[in-house]
């Protein structure tokens, strides 16, 4: 089965697994002028949010300074989603595909590997849907909901798949490509979200250096 998102929707994938497919549309694509309307507004908030989490943090952003920013009234945020989680959610789903792909034309390898940890580095200490992952990661800490439908819809099959990739490139069994991974991520997450200091790429080649071998 493929991941859901907060409406509970299925959404399939190829075999080869792409981080664009774990998305969560709510909505079919537009085919008239309402439909359009609503699309347009549903993006209005998805950008709103991510635009208010980094302003405010996560304890900052409301529904109601979501409904301000993005132009639509509160019962139409609700109209779609429950809270500002699935809102933040949606955001991950959506934008975390291009920052976190693994080319289908890179033959395999140790490079393979290290371009795809500082993707992963870049995404997130730079890009707006890290943010997003990082705050849901500490709300999950808190809120048991919070880390079902991160681990569930999420978490869960990007670690199934980066585990995949990672024993393809260096030609190791899967539970030798966990520990490989975990020992390269693990400080990343550490970095970024307990002493949030930068995630440079001096700092990533030397721990891609102390854990691969040349």
């Amino acid at each position: 089965m493929g991941p859901t998102s907060t409406s509970g929707r299925t959404v399939h994938r190829p075999a080869r697994k792409d981080l664009s497919t774990i998305a969560a549309q709510q909505h079919p694509a537009p085919t008239g002028g309402s439909s359009r309307r609503s699309e347009a507004a549903r993006l209005a908030v998805l950008n709103a949010a991510d635009d208010l989490l980094v302003e405010h943090g996560f304890e900052g952003l409301t529904i109601e300074g979501i409904a301000a920013a993005a132009g639509v009234a509160k019962q139409t945020i609700y109209r779609w989603w429950k809270s500002k989680v699935d809102i933040l959610f949606d955001n991950l789903a959506l934008d975390a595909g291009p920052a976190l792909v693994w080319p289908e034309d890179t033959p395999p390898g140790a490079d393979e590997l290290r371009a795809y940890v500082h993707r992963f580095a870049r995404f997130l200490g730079e890009e707006p849907a890290g943010r997003v992952l990082l705050a849901l990661l500490g709300h999950a800490q808190l809120d048991s909901r919070t880390a079902e439908l991160l681990h569930s819809g999420f978490l869960d099959e990007l670690h199934a798949r980066d585990v995949e990739q990672t024993a393809r490139c260096l030609s190791v069994s899967a539970a030798e490509a966990e520990s490989v991974l975990d020992a390269l991520l693990a400080p990343l997450y550490h970095r970024a979200l307990v002493l949030r200091r930068p995630l440079d790429p001096a700092f990533v080649d030397a721990l891609l250096d102390r854990h691969l071998d040349h």
